[in-house]
């Protein structure tokens, strides 16, 4: 196996990455923004835009490269209605609408506790069994038209090959649906009915199926071509992780994007709180993982309003001078401080003071999240966040352990890639990464406990 295409689903942008696996490195990637679309009958994703990009990118990658495999990473939060004859019964509904709110009274009196599933209950579609119950209330004859579930990047596979499944680790991301002390579904899957309609749990590294033939010869794979196998898929926070599940704990990974995602490979001994967004994920290999989580990159996107970074070491100096400091949260409603609103404090800024200070913002949350989950050992950072330095210094001085960014471009193609590797990682004893940052300064020190010390409340 040498070339492995990676569809990467994330809220924000579809991806397509080509990854050397021997290598470990990705040779090319592409990508194209996440449309939502009005409706009716809800906000959906354009699932026949993505299906169009995925297929020329594939056909172009085969056709420069060579493709050996395929792998499939996407977002939670998300599941596919199928008709009988493959076709979506119903639009795949964005969970950021908030439908599902005005009948969540009725709903939290069917979902498991915190106990059984690690899962929190979170607003709009955020729990999975709650777009759930909510689109077959709305659509009385959307049950009937289903023969089939699947999870998001399952959705995918079956586009490809035909054979439906969903995996753990979708299932394992606060969808209300899974017990991950089990491994197997929860207690809400029968109160809505619905197990006969939900596709077989599957790992992630496990072969859905190959390639559909019409589907092969389409790409331009050649008249007699071989089979192209295609994995089950995964989460894409879980994919994330997938490089360093070999490696010697404790560890946390912190998976940047839409949402910040802090996971604790080994750590200490916790009470995981519910109520600061903190879950119970699973990763590749059926196991629990202390995480928790807020919207950085949407954060990131409101604040900065696409501007460039243009921030030097003199503006950093002068935030950490007059405490230019941005309070949470941005967006409300989820991570560790779901309640609050945004505060700006230190006077006037400008727009390379802004970065910097957004920067520190997101590094202190994150900290929030990593502490949440009892996260100790060096910490890796993955995805685009990786390349802000305000936020790696920051996160380093909050955290007073060594913050190191992974040199992977997509964040996640590297690990669904591995997917394919019988250990699923090559990583033994030390971990991989680069670019540490540079140790503790004082001033960054200082500015972080002032920052924990106004949000945190006081005993």
């Amino acid at each position: 196996m040498k070339h492995v295409a990676v569809i990467d689903i994330g809220k924000t942008n579809a991806k397509l990455a080509l990854v050397d696996l021997a290598a470990r490195v990705e040779v090319a990637v592409l990508t194209l923004p996440n449309r939502v679309l009005a409706g009716p009958p809800w906000p959906h994703f354009d699932t026949d835009g993505i299906w169009a990009f995925i297929k020329s990118g594939l056909a172009k990658f085969h056709r420069l490269h060579g493709i050996d495999g395929i792998s499939v990473t996407t977002h939670g939060a998300c599941a596919a209605f199928l008709d009988a004859d493959g076709a979506l019964a119903a639009p795949v509904l964005d969970y950021e609408h908030d439908g599902p709110d005005a009948l969540r009274a009725d709903y939290d009196r069917l979902r498991p506790g915190f106990g059984e599933t690690g899962s929190t209950a979170l607003p709009m579609g955020l729990n999975l069994g709650a777009q759930i119950y909510w689109q077959l209330q709305v659509d009385p004859g959307l049950r009937d038209r289903t023969r089939q579930i699947v999870t998001w990047p399952q959705y995918w596979g079956f586009r490809l090959t035909g054979q439906g499944a969903c995996d753990v680790c979708s299932l394992g991301c606060h969808t209300d649906l899974w017990n991950p002390a089990a491994g197997d579904w929860s207690g809400l899957v029968d109160r809505l009915n619905i197990r006969g309609l939900m596709a077989t749990p599957q790992k992630p590294g496990a072969v859905l199926g190959h390639l559909l033939p019409a589907l092969q010869a389409e790409l331009g794979f050649g008249t007699e071509p071989v089979p192209v196998p295609v994995l089950v898929g995964i989460h894409d926070s879980n994919a994330s992780l997938v490089p360093y599940l070999g490696a010697r704990a404790p560890f946390s990974v912190v998976s940047t994007g839409t949402w910040v995602i802090a996971m604790a490979m080994g750590g200490k001994a916790v009470d995981l709180d519910p109520a600061r967004d903190v879950l119970v994920n699973v990763n590749a290999l059926g196991e629990r993982v202390p995480s928790a989580r807020f919207m950085g990159g949407r954060e990131y996107e409101m604040v900065r309003q696409n501007a460039p970074a243009v921030a030097v070491q003199a503006d950093a100096d002068a935030v950490l001078a007059r405490g230019v400091m941005l309070l949470p949260s941005v967006v409300s409603g989820s991570g560790p401080f779901p309640l609050r609103a945004m505060e700006w404090l230190g006077g006037a800024r400008t727009e390379a003071e802004t970065e910097v200070a957004l920067g520190f913002y997101l590094a202190l949350m994150t900290a929030q999240c990593l502490a949440a989950i009892g996260a100790d050992g060096p910490t890796y950072i993955e995805g685009p966040f990786a390349a802000n330095p305000w936020y790696r210094l920051m996160l380093e001085a909050a955290t007073e352990r060594r913050v190191l960014r992974s040199f992977a471009r997509t964040g996640t193609a590297l690990g669904a890639a591995q997917l394919f590797e019988p250990a699923m990682s090559a990583v033994h004893g030390d971990l991989p990464g680069e670019g540490a940052a540079i140790g503790l300064q004082p001033d960054f020190v200082r500015y972080a406990r002032r920052w924990t010390d106004l949000v945190l409340p006081k005993p």
